[in-house]
């Protein structure tokens, strides 16, 4: 009578690991182009945060911010948003506005390099 030992055998792994990877093929894309999506999203969300809190400073004020700083001491916002692209708060690009005279910050951009999904640079958003 003899006595097998139970396990599995050399073939078998190589078949689970198989799928395994091939599972994670299809999966690995999909996860990555989710995640830049979601950036996308969160990048339009904080720039139309930034750009309404200015318009509320204006409006309440009559000129614009001189820093994007002034936004959160006047509790316009509770803090500046994150660039989710450039992973800080420091990176927005502060555009001025036509006239000095009436503040310094009158829109905001990304300062993120790179291409979005759709083709378009993040520093035109």
């Amino acid at each position: 009578m003899a006595i097998r030992s139970r396990g599995f055998t050399l073939i078998e792994l190589l078949v689970v690991l198989a799928i395994i990877t091939t599972l994670l093929s299809i999966a690995a894309p999909r996860y990555t182009g989710s995640v830049d999506k979601a950036k996308e999203a969160v990048l339009k969300e904080n720039l139309a945060t930034l750009r309404e809190a200015i318009d509320k400073f204006v409006g309440d004020s009559g000129k614009y911010p001189s820093t994007l700083d002034e936004l959160v001491s006047r509790r316009y916002l509770r803090r500046i948003p994150i660039d989710p692209i450039t992973d800080s708060a420091t990176t927005w690009v502060i555009l001025p506005p036509a006239d000095p005279q009436k503040g310094n910050v009158f829109d905001v951009k990304s300062g993120a390099t790179g291409k979005s999904r759709d083709g378009t640079l993040y520093v035109e958003w």
